[in-house]
């Protein structure tokens, strides 16, 4: 049986261009030329389905691909039997509800009654029932935001990453109702080939992942300002130190988070840290 894993993904758009970023972060070389619906790995037992991202829960769940990387949102809306792999952190949007931009809102109560344009009716259902409001849903496909201005809908519920779109058409978001991310997901009934190949990848994603937001650190400090310099950083508690050629001075290297670095640097400096060097990781193996 074969272990090869057929693997489904947006075949353009953001999230297509961050899932493809990964799998080669991962090692995995293939060929994604322009236009191409199948691409076969080269160097790891896997291959490529460029398929639309509405798609993709359907084709994993009926095994016509093993797994697929989809955003949670569609994932939620489609409501196929599949599993929930793993969330990689990436192609983060939200599914809001939004209005034209001078309506006076005051809370979601406001849908009372009224028609909402969009694309999840299932998602968007869930929540207007958690919040006991009744609203006529008007399920349309693609161009949501123009839907008020027309006159089809009072207000939209649609995918925002920076909100451009819906200024360009008048409209404000009002409510967050579902916050989203690239997830991976795969068939239930993948065979033990197929399973050992998948949790290859999968330590290859952790390793990916881990190191995304870590840094590897060294500096220079008085060996009497190390205790302080290892107080002031998360991350470090257990640094590499090393002496310096200069008497009195030692090198301090460590890995720690990007946001918790940025927050102390100017007390390290205070403390005698000197020769920061901040230096990207491309893979962590724990």
């Amino acid at each position: 049986m074969s272990n090869i894993l057929r693997v489904a993904i947006q075949k353009s758009g953001r999230l297509s261009d961050d899932s493809l970023k990964l799998i080669k972060e991962c090692g995995i070389k293939f060929n994604n030329g322009t236009g191409k619906l199948k691409s076969v790995s080269t160097n790891f037992p896997m291959e490529f389905l460029f398929l639309r991202d509405d798609d993709i829960p359907g084709y994993v769940a009926d095994g016509v691909a093993d797994i697929g990387i989809v955003g949670e949102n569609v994932l939620v809306e489609k409501k196929q039997e599949v599993t929930l792999e793993k969330k990689l952190g990436f192609s983060k949007c939200r599914l809001s509800l939004a209005v034209p931009k001078g309506e006076e809102y005051k809370g979601v109560e406001y849908f009372n009654g009224k028609k909402i344009a969009t694309s999840y009716p299932v998602i968007l259902q869930k929540y207007l029932d958690s919040k006991s409001v009744e609203a006529e849903i008007h399920e349309i496909s693609g161009s949501v935001e123009i839907a008020p201005g027309i006159g089809l809908a009072d207000g939209i519920c649609d995918i925002v990453s920076s909100g451009s779109t819906l200024f360009t058409n008048g409209l404000k978001e009002v409510e967050v109702i579902f916050p989203s991310e690239a997830v991976l997901i795969a068939n239930k009934d993948l065979s033990e080939e197929k399973q050992r190949t998948l949790h290859k990848w999968l330590f290859r994603i952790d390793s990916v992942l881990e190191a995304a937001n870590k840094k590897y650190i060294l500096l220079n400090a008085p060996n009497d300002s190390i205790d302080k310099i290892i107080s002031l950083l998360p991350g470090m508690k257990s640094p590499t130190i090393l002496p310096l050629a200069e008497k009195g001075w030692s090198s301090l290297h460590s890995v720690i988070n990007e946001d918790e670095f940025w927050e102390v640097i100017e007390q390290l400096k205070e403390v005698g840290a000197q020769g920061i060097l901040v230096v990207p990781i491309e893979k962590m193996i724990r």
